[in-house]
């Protein structure tokens, strides 16, 4: 009954699992059990029962060789590399099955759904396979191929405003379209930083170590990006040492060329854009740095970065593409940082962006907005405004359901010494508008000034910018409402990523509104679906196997419309 012939650390470490499991879990050594098991390698000789519990996942594997018992002593040790041949297999005590998530996440989105796969819409047809994902082979109903879930291309029907799945790109423009037009990718990716991964291991205990390390993740990073072959990419937490020695040189390799901005902390890590050089040249490149030691609000270092590029094709005006990256602070609990750090990208794209005649060139914002759907940041960006009165700095980013910063955003939210307006441009540039502006009311010889005066104050609460954006994903799946999902670990699963743009007004998938933006601008012709969090919880969440990072990369591909 004690299997007194087991060796010392084998009976030491049943009676270990025995004390962690808790209530209905406690097992006996001597539990009656109908599957026996060969301890492959060290104890060929030896078959023997141990109590197997109903939910034991496949996501852990026992060792082939046990060393010192203190690797036992680590909660967060992981069973790996056993022979396939042996199918012990050992829970994960907060994990039911292998396609669900632990029990320790908390959904933090008020209202959200159970996510589950969205059936496709009928009329959905001749769908192209982009990239993969390694499933549990039982899910077989996402992919015709055992063992992956696909996301595929989703291209729309530019007169209809709905959405179909071509087989490939040429069938939705024809081959003398495309000679004419100057159509372009755009990734936006959280490439997760080696170095917050190892500061925030708690976010990922249901991962395997060995899928953690950077000489695995890398080559899974840099085969995603060769998969998917964006003109331009917009890379977040990409870590300044593996930049300088791996990133850099391979992405060039590859026909790009990088730029890069570091954060001005003690963190490592920054944000890069890279654009083949057989498509783009660069104008100008402008670091934003989002720390500023004279201002104790910004006292966080986030950083930005904004590019000026020339398309390389004939066209008949001088057409240049402004590309924004960023990755706005976490802290669910400081709005009031993550709007200034906002207004000052805003502020710098105002002032790269301009063309000779007033406008502003085609616009596309990338980045970790640390920020859901819905919130009044998020809101921010899309709509061009928000008044700010009385909302509390917890609830601008709407990452918690219950915000636990109540404090209200005070007015105006940064100090005037910060340089920008409320209208998110630079002072100075302002002040021009202001005085032109001042010159057509004096001489319109308005009489009441009292009211001018007042109407200024209640603006003062208003945050405006000049840029009319869209978003290039919806983020609830249209049949089901169920919510997309940017990024997975084990506390949250929510749509943090995104990519803006300025559309131009013949395009039908803008919100409404935006078509008012410019006389020129982007078109979106498709884009990389997203995927639930129930989909990704099939693959044991992110990272996984195949995908590296804790965040899935979105990917658009646009048409530059001539003004």
């Amino acid at each position: 009954g004690r299997h007194s012939m087991l060796p010392r650390h084998v009976q030491r470490l049943g009676r270990d699992w025995i004390a962690h499991w808790n209530g209905s879990r406690i097992l006996a050594l001597n539990s009656p059990v109908s599957n026996c098991m060969r301890w492959a390698r060290c104890y060929p000789w030896a078959s023997f029962p141990l109590p197997v519990p109903v939910d034991f996942s496949a996501n852990w594997r026992v060792p082939p060789l046990f060393g010192p018992w203190r690797q036992f002593q680590n909660p967060n040790w992981q069973l790996d590399n056993f022979t396939q041949s042996s199918c012990f297999h050992l829970p994960n005590p907060s994990m039911k099955s292998e396609g669900e998530e632990p029990l320790t996440k908390k959904r933090r989105l008020s209202g959200q759904h159970d996510t589950s796969a969205p059936e496709e819409e009928t009329n959905f047809s001749n769908q192209k396979e982009e990239l993969c994902l390694s499933v549990a082979p039982n899910e077989e109903k996402h992919s015709s191929k055992k063992g992956t879930i696909k996301r595929r291309w989703e291209y729309f029907c530019q007169h209809t405003r709905t959405m179909k799945i071509f087989e490939n790109k040429e069938t939705n423009q024809s081959n003398t379209e495309s000679e004419a037009k100057f159509d372009f990718t755009v990734m936006s990716y959280n490439i997760l930083s080696q170095n917050l991964l190892e500061d925030n291991s708690h976010l990922y205990k249901h991962c395997r170590q060995r899928l953690l390390i950077w000489t695995y993740r890398f080559p899974n990073i840099l085969q995603e990006i060769k998969q998917l072959d964006a003109d331009v990419l917009c890379l977040q937490e990409v870590q300044e040492d593996h930049y300088r020695t791996e990133i850099k040189s391979s992405l060039e390799s590859l026909g790009y060329h990088c730029e890069y901005k570091m954060r001005t902390g003690r963190k490592p890590d920054g944000c890069a854009i890279c654009f083949k050089t057989s498509k783009f040249s660069l104008i100008s490149s402008n670091p934003v740095e989002f720390f500023r030691r004279d201002i104790p609000l910004l006292d966080r270092d986030n950083v930005g970065l904004v590019l000026l590029l020339q398309p390389k094709f004939h066209c008949t005006t001088n057409a240049a593409i402004c590309i924004a990256n960023t990755h706005l602070l976490y802290n669910p609990r400081r709005g009031d940082i993550k709007l200034t750090q906002l207004a000052m990208l805003l502020a710098e794209i105002a002032s790269v962006a301009p063309q000779k005649d007033g406008t502003f060139c085609p616009i596309v914002i990338c980045g970790d907005f640390n920020s859901v759907p819905g919130s009044p940041l998020y809101r921010f960006i899309k709509e061009g405004k928000l008044n700010y009165e009385g909302l509390a700095i917890g609830k601008v980013s709407g990452q918690e359901q219950f915000p636990r910063g109540q404090r209200i955003l005070s007015i105006p939210i940064w100090p005037k010494k910060l340089g920008i307006s409320q209208n998110c441009v630079y002072e100075i540039k302002q002040q021009q508008k202001e005085e032109n502006a001042g010159e057509k009311l004096e001489a319109a010889k308005l009489d009441d000034t009292q009211e001018v005066v007042i109407a200024s104050e209640k603006l003062s609460s208003k945050l405006q910018h000049h840029f009319k954006l869209s978003s290039v994903y919806s983020h609830y799946f249209p049949e089901t409402g169920i919510p997309e999902v940017t990024t997975c670990h084990s506390r949250s699963a929510v749509t943090v990523d995104y990519i803006f743009y300025s559309a131009a007004n013949d395009d039908t998938t803008a919100q409404p509104g935006a078509e008012d933006s410019f006389h020129g601008g982007l078109k979106l012709l498709g884009r990389l679906a997203l995927l639930t969090e129930k989909d990704l919880w099939t693959v044991n969440g992110l990272p996984n196997e195949n995908n590296s990072s804790d965040h899935l990369p979105l990917l658009a591909e646009f048409r530059l419309i001539e003004r």
